[in-house]
């Protein structure tokens, strides 16, 4: 949030100064970034403690990436060129409403209000388990999710007035706490779920994919038994551990995949489809993974799987399994970046490219006629 200040106080209109910036606005931006410090400090724990979770290391750089990146658009809302920000109020009269705008509006920040109340509560919570007791998933959840609720009401609250005085229409303000959505939550990635409802999580996704693999080899008509999540080969036994229930690439995966849809992709239902399809293909690809495995396991042997691959340029590159894992990482990234221009591509600008060049090949076959 600093840049987007030191940007309105280089601008050369009269809102540039220091001093014309509401000091309760600065204030909602030190408390921000207070609340901010000491979320990271507590969720350090897990990213040191957890391998599962060390890519939170990325998450400040990320959020802060994507707020720079916004910069433009924050600033100019805030100064009071965003589009609805008039105040002429026979414009307002000629768009027919179910609800008055005014009541709506009130309405709108009263609902704020209440959730700012709720995310400080929580965050307060948080704060007091985490100073009574070690680290634990409940006060690092409370204080993540107490900081995107104080975060996202915040920057609607402030949105109702621009730096000119002008009043925002309660769409450009939506539009406007939006603008804040990666940055505010994703933080509830880079922390553990509660410990019942992660324990459930991997339980559910282990046993799926034992399910998956051991129907997958009978169905070939190989030799293979199944006693819960174990899986008895010819040449040893398998145990589909908690490693391989997919969790791990399930997070990192959606981290990655709410970035590049937070920073590549406008629409709403493109960034929803770009998280969704990086969870379908984490879940493929770890499917992938274990399948890939025990066929391993079936052809060399249970202890195959821990044997390094050792190839002729890059000497050890790891043991089997450990190579797999990365290669879920990889495989998954590949395609999200292969889906960005699926998504970001524009039919009727394709539309226009095409029309345009059959009529510059007809004119070009004119004029060569009349020649």
């Amino acid at each position: 949030m600093g840049f987007i200040i030191t940007d309105l106080m280089s601008q050369s209109s009269s809102t540039s100064s220091l001093s014309q910036i509401p000091k309760s606005l600065l204030l909602a931006v030190f408390l921000l970034i207070a609340l901010a410090s000491f979320m990271i400090w507590d969720q350090s724990y897990w990213w040191e403690s957890r391998e599962d979770y060390s890519f939170g290391y990325l998450v400040p750089l990320f959020s802060l990436y994507v707020l720079f990146d916004r910069k433009e658009a924050i600033v100019g809302m805030i100064q009071g060129g965003a589009k609805g920000g008039s105040n002429d109020s026979s414009d307002r009269r000629e768009e027919p409403s179910f609800v008055p705008e005014k009541k709506l509006s009130a309405l709108s920040d009263l609902m704020a209000l209440a959730t700012f109340i709720v995310g400080v509560s929580l965050y307060f919570i948080g704060g007091l388990l985490r100073a009574a007791t070690m680290p634990q998933n409940p006060a690092t959840l409370a204080l993540s999710m107490g900081f995107a609720l104080i975060f996202l009401s915040l920057s609607f609250i402030f949105s109702k007035k621009t730096f000119s005085g002008e009043s925002m229409d309660l769409r450009s303000r939506f539009n406007f706490m939006l603008i804040f959505l990666f940055p505010a939550l994703i933080w509830l990635i880079s922390a553990p779920l509660v410990s019942v409802a992660e324990t459930k999580i991997r339980v559910f996704l282990l046993t799926q994919v034992t399910v998956v693999v051991f129907s997958f080899f009978d169905f070939l008509g190989l030799a293979i038994e199944r006693q819960g999540n174990v899986l008895v080969l010819p040449k040893g036994v398998v145990g589909v551990e908690e490693a391989c229930s997919g969790i791990r690439s399930l997070t990192a995966c959606l981290f990655a995949g709410s970035f590049l849809a937070a920073v590549y992709l406008k629409p709403f239902w493109k960034k929803l489809t770009l998280i969704s399809m990086a969870l379908i293909l984490a879940i493929l690809t770890n499917l992938f993974r274990s399948g890939f495995l025990t066929l391993w396991a079936y052809l060399y042997g249970a202890e195959a799987i821990n044997d390094h691959w050792v190839l002729p340029i890059f000497g050890d590159i790891g043991s089997v399994h450990d190579v797999m894992g990365l290669a879920v990482l990889v495989l998954t990234t590949i395609g999200l970046l292969l889906l960005l221009p699926i998504l970001n591509f524009d039919l009727s600008n394709f539309k226009k490219r095409l029309l345009g060049s059959s009529q510059s090949l007809v004119s070009a076959e004119s004029t060569d006629s009349d020649r």
